[in-house]
């Protein structure tokens, strides 16, 4: 299996893969579009697993914020992660998720929040966000599935907290 950056040539079969991954619905596949015709996406976080020359998961990761009562902090968010059904539970998801957490830390992100399953992403490092002094308010979620990574030590306890915001191609 081939971990890599999407490709323009991929956009067709990443949409696909998605719209199978989550239930034969397009909603995941437009909101792709949608962030990467927006100034939060990052071409190289936009990641694709590739096997036997066909794309069996893809993840994006993009920019969000984190605003408290006098700054807007940059941060990432994870969303969405797919894997093809046929293909799930074999570990495309994980090697998709550190992949683009290692390149997070390379382009010098901080923070990556995500909605997601309670008992997947806890693997991976990802904690209850609202625990450490995060809010979110755009969309009505539990605490167990508002979740953020900490990619470099320290910065928790000596920098930001506030309220996440994902940016506004997530509501169109």
């Amino acid at each position: 299996m081939i971990i890599r950056s999407e490709q323009l040539s991929d956009y067709a079969e990443v949409f696909k893969l998605n719209y199978l991954a989550f239930g034969n619905r397009e909603d995941e596949s437009k909101l792709i579009e949608s962030i990467r015709l927006s100034d939060g996406f990052i071409p190289e976080l936009s990641i694709v697993a590739e096997e036997n020359e066909q794309i069996v998961g893809h993840a994006l990761f993009s920019k969000a914020e984190i605003v408290d009562e006098e700054n807007c902090h940059e941060v990432i968010v994870l969303a969405p992660l797919a894997v093809l059904p046929s293909n799930q539970k074999t570990g495309i998801g994980g090697k998709l998720i550190q992949e683009g957490l290692k390149r997070c830390v390379a382009l010098g992100y901080k923070f990556v929040f995500l909605i997601g399953h309670p008992t997947y992403y806890p693997k991976f490092g990802f904690k209850q966000a609202r625990n450490y002094g995060f809010e979110l308010k755009q969309f009505d979620v539990s605490d167990d599935v508002f979740m953020f990574l900490e990619l470099t030590e320290g910065n928790i306890k000596t920098t930001i907290k506030g309220e996440f915001r994902f940016q506004s191609h997530f509501f169109n």
